[in-house]
């Protein structure tokens, strides 16, 4: 691409060197960097891009952008204020703003984000269109799945994985937004045409400091749906979260609502649900259907509302559209049913909030016949405050297993001293080592019992120090109820 082209809307500082014709490639790492490279500095949680600059010259990069002056040889040198800012806007326009090409859908909020963009895919493949879906699971391209090391991936990545799910000839990419994402401007030049909303709750204050500051941060992406009423691009909310009215105030574009508890155009009643999925009736504007569907609990009905209401937006047809989601199956790691012949249900859950954990043992709670075993971890170097009230929420259970998630640098002690302040009796163990607390919860289990490992979902590996080691909660569980039962 014409480096000057690329580089005109760059607000910069200073101009070190001769620029180069043309940059035909763009990173981060210094180590992909070769000639005709762009390399940008980014300062990072653990390492300084500037700190790489010399090395990414050596190896061919033509321009390196920066935010102060550095040594590189051969290479031309833009000073920039934000490197990181300037990185999106790079980024959009060397893959040539690849989300104008698809139909964009961006899913936002405390939990239920990759439940809503699992079931979007999923049903998008059922309504035979070419699909892509990013998040918290990787990037899923036409069913082929790539790993992925955040919700919401940097701005090169993202545009990246756009620009690829165009190229594949995708019609759709639903992506999971995070509020950091949207804070740290990693979807900046990512064009939405629907922006959706699940929930707020606690969570993530470590990094937002306060709720309303959190509040805050999620509507971004209703704001940045852009004032070009011309464009076709709506906005789904939750009836039943009061920062919907917030959000709703945020866009000019047209509003769906959808609920549960609070009137909606979408809304869910008469739910009824067993261990093998649920059934509601539906009430919209097309009149009242009769939905069914494999997924459990109460938490999930909202989650399909949101993708029916979002979908039907769209301009789908209704029947074709719940036909799809009675097909589908439950988002991996979402309280997951495991398969095994034993007396007792086992299922795999994200849940790592408070909000997320009362919904998760509310799911069950209706086809209960014995007891409800819980296993609840966090995550170490995290939000403490929510900690006690984890295991609050957790306490409803009638045993529960306090354990860690990824602990990083902090000692186990210090984060089931957290959850135990929480607990409100006494029917529970505090065990650090997760897959030795995993072990437990299942050796505990009577016949009839029901097991929830709460926390890690679909993940395979915990951080223990800044090592990932394999872990899998559903390969350990299966393992110790083969012992215990067969």
């Amino acid at each position: 691409m014409n480096t000057k082209l690329l580089i005109e809307n760059i607000p910069y500082k200073l101009l070190q060197g001769q620029l180069p014709e043309t940059i035909d490639h763009i990173t981060m790492d210094s180590r992909d960097a070769r000639n005709g490279s762009l390399f940008i500095c980014i300062k990072g949680y653990t390492v300084d891009g500037h700190d790489f600059a010399a090395q990414a010259a050596a190896q061919g990069a033509a321009l390196i952008v920066a935010e102060r002056p550095i040594e590189a040889t051969g290479a031309a040198v833009v000073i920039v204020e934000d490197s990181d800012r300037v990185l999106g806007l790079l980024a959009a326009k060397f893959y040539g703003y690849p989300s104008k090409a698809l139909k964009m859908i961006g899913v936002t909020g405390t939990n239920g984000k990759t439940s809503v963009a699992g079931m979007l895919h999923s049903m998008l493949m059922e309504l035979d269109e070419t699909s892509a879906l990013s998040g918290t699971i990787g990037f899923n391209l036409n069913g082929e799945l790539h790993q992925s090391a955040n919700t919401t991936s940097d701005a090169l990545t993202t545009q990246k994985m756009i620009a690829r799910a165009k190229n594949e000839g995708c019609s759709h990419m639903t992506m999971e937004v995070s509020s950091h994402g949207l804070v740290l401007g990693r979807l900046a030049g990512v064009e939405f045409d629907t922006a959706i909303f699940t929930n707020l709750t606690h969570d993530h204050l470590d990094f937002h400091g306060t709720m309303e500051e959190y509040g805050h941060a999620k509507g971004l992406l209703f704001s940045q749906l852009g004032q070009n009423l011309q464009e076709k691009k709506r906005a789904v909310l939750n009836a039943d979260d009061p920062w919907s009215k917030r959000y709703a105030e945020m866009t000019s574009h047209p509003v769906y609502t959808y609920g549960v508890k609070e009137p909606a155009q979408f809304q869910a009643v008469e739910i009824a649900m067993d261990n093998e999925g649920t059934k509601f009736k539906l009430l919209c504007p097309e009149g009242e259907f009769t939905v069914s569907m494999k997924l459990l609990g109460h938490f999930n009905v909202s989650n399909a509302l949101a993708a029916i209401t979002a979908l039907y937006a769209e301009g789908y047809e209704l029947h074709s559209v719940l036909e799809a989601l009675s097909r589908i199956a439950p988002v991996e790691g979402r309280m997951q049913k495991v398969e095994l012949e034993a007396p007792v249900s086992i299922f795999i859950d994200y849940a790592h909030t408070p909000d997320a954990i009362e919904k998760a043992i509310d799911a069950v709670t209706d086809f209960k016949t014995n007891r409800i075993i819980f296993l609840v971890g966090t995550g170490g170097n995290r939000d403490k405050t929510k900690r006690p009230i984890m295991a609050a929420k957790a306490s409803v259970a009638d045993y529960v297993v306090l354990t860690t998630d990824d602990p990083r640098h902090e000692e186990y002690d210090s984060i089931l001293t957290d959850l135990k302040a929480g607990m409100t009796h006494s029917r529970f163990a505090c065990i650090g080592d997760r897959a030795e607390a995993v072990k437990h919860a299942v050796d505990q289990a009577e016949p009839g019992d029901i097991i929830i490992l709460a926390g890690k979902g679909h993940e395979d590996y915990q951080i223990i120090g800044a090592t990932k080691y394999p872990h899998s909660d559903k390969d350990i569980a299966v393992e110790q109820a083969m012992k215990k039962f067969l």
